[in-house]
This record gives C-alpha cells, sequence and structure tokens, in this order.
C-alpha cells in the first residue's frame, strides 16, 4: 500500500458494480477509505451523515439521479462536501447542468484512475482548509450554499460564472492562479472562443471593488490573479 497523500474518507456513489469495485481497489491501494452507495438515495443519505473528505458522484443513478443527489446535499448540508462528477456526458451544457447543481469538479468516464486520484487529493486538500459551507478571509464572506457574498457585511451581487471565479481565488489564498488554472476550473475542457474570462474578471471586479476604497481582486501581469486580503 502506498501512501501518496493524507488518507481521506470518500463517499463513491456509483451504480456500475464492475467500475466502483475498480475505484474502490485504486483508492484504497493509495490509503484512502471508501464508503459505497449504489443509487442515489442511499448515496444522499451517507453524504449527509457529513464524516466524508470527497464524494464522486456518478451522473446516472437509480432512485435519484446526480444532479438532485447534488442540490439535496447542497440545499441540506450544513457542511460543504467537494463532489467530483463522474458521468459519460462531455458536452458544456451538461457539465453547465452539474455545476450549478453544486459540483465543485468534473471528470467524463472513460477516465485513468491516476487522474481520479490526483483530483482527490486536489479537492481533499480543499475541503480540509476550509470545511463549512461558510467562508470568512478578513472582511469577505462567502456562502458556498447560497451563493452569496458579502464585503464588510454588504451583500455583493454576482452572476454564476464572476461567484466561481471568487470561490476559486478564495480557495486558493494567498496564492496565484493563473488564467489557464481559472478557466479549467470554470470551463474543463469546453472553454469559450473568446476571452469570456477577462469579461468575467471586469464584472467580478466591478462588483468586488468598484464600491470600496481598495481592490481586494489583485492582477499580476505575466502571471494571474489573487486576492489580496489580511485573512
Amino acid at each position: 500500500m502506498t501512501h501518496d497523500a493524507a488518507s481521506l474518507r470518500i463517499l463513491l456513489i456509483e451504480d456500475q458494480a464492475e467500475l466502483a469495485a475498480s475505484i474502490i481497489d485504486f483508492l484504497e491501494g493509495h490509503g484512502h477509505r471508501l464508503d459505497y452507495a449504489a443509487d442515489g438515495e442511499q448515496g444522499l443519505a451517507l453524504a449527509l451523515e457529513g464524516r466524508h473528505d470527497v464524494a464522486l458522484l456518478d451522473l446516472h443513478l437509480p432512485r435519484l439521479d446526480g444532479v438532485e443527489v447534488c442540490r439535496q446535499l447542497r440545499a441540506t448540508a450544513d457542511r460543504h462536501l467537494p463532489i467530483l462528477m463522474l458521468t459519460a456526458r462531455d458536452t458544456l451544457k451538461d457539465k453547465v447542468v452539474g455545476f450549478d447543481a453544486g459540483a465543485d469538479d468534473y471528470l467524463t468516464k472513460p477516465f485513468a484512475l491516476e487522474e481520479l486520484l490526483l483530483r482527490c487529493h486536489a479537492l481533499g486538500r480543499r475541503h480540509q482548509l476550509y470545511d463549512a459551507n461558510l467562508m470568512q478571509l478578513g472582511e469577505l464572506s462567502i456562502d458556498r450554499r447560497q451563493r452569496k457574498v458579502w464585503r464588510k457585511g454588504r451583500l455583493i451581487e454576482l452572476h454564476p460564472t464572476p461567484f466561481k471565479i471568487l470561490l476559486a481565488l478564495a480557495e486558493v489564498h494567498p496564492a496565484v492562479m493563473t488564467r489557464s488554472e481559472l478557466a479549467d476550473r470554470i470551463w474543463g475542457d469546453e472553454q469559450p472562443d473568446s476571452d469570456a474570462l477577462a469579461t468575467h474578471i471586469y464584472s467580478l471586479r466591478q462588483a468586488l471593488d468598484r464600491p470600496f476604497d481598495t481592490p481586494l481582486l489583485k492582477t499580476l501581469h505575466g502571471v494571474g490573479f489573487r486576492l489580496d486580503i489580511k485573512a
């Protein structure tokens, strides 16, 4: 058994028994602990117990599909459980549906188990840093469940994509995210042809910084973006 990272408690919700067995064997072989559900209702019940670091959630499930599991979990859980959605669908529209339901990441079948492991590590680290739905960074408050943002107690109105950009930067704070890292986080492999990121960054900056004396969103030219917050 190898231990590439700190042991994670992982919930796998997948109805394909052969694939589930392969995932469980591989991840347990790397030192992680797995709980398993073969349908959406059982998976949601396990997820709401609040003891996992990452959930691997198939989109097509009996009894309750993956999108509905994700929506109900986000609506009722008192903490943020990172969700990696597993699906054979690979269109931008399908990904948007998953992300809008509350998924944190997306992996299209068939996938390499090594890539699944890396995604679990990344989401697990994020979860261990920010366990609750409400993140507090200095004067900035972010509610993941309600997708709301406050600065100095003032509600900041953000559209979905600028909110995702802000959340991504908050989760890696105080580190920098490059343009390509942000684009990958928001759109994955189905990135828009135009420079949509620049438009959404502008929108975020107008909402987050313009009404205040000091900017929080910093551009490091030739490098990327970060939040300038004394947390």
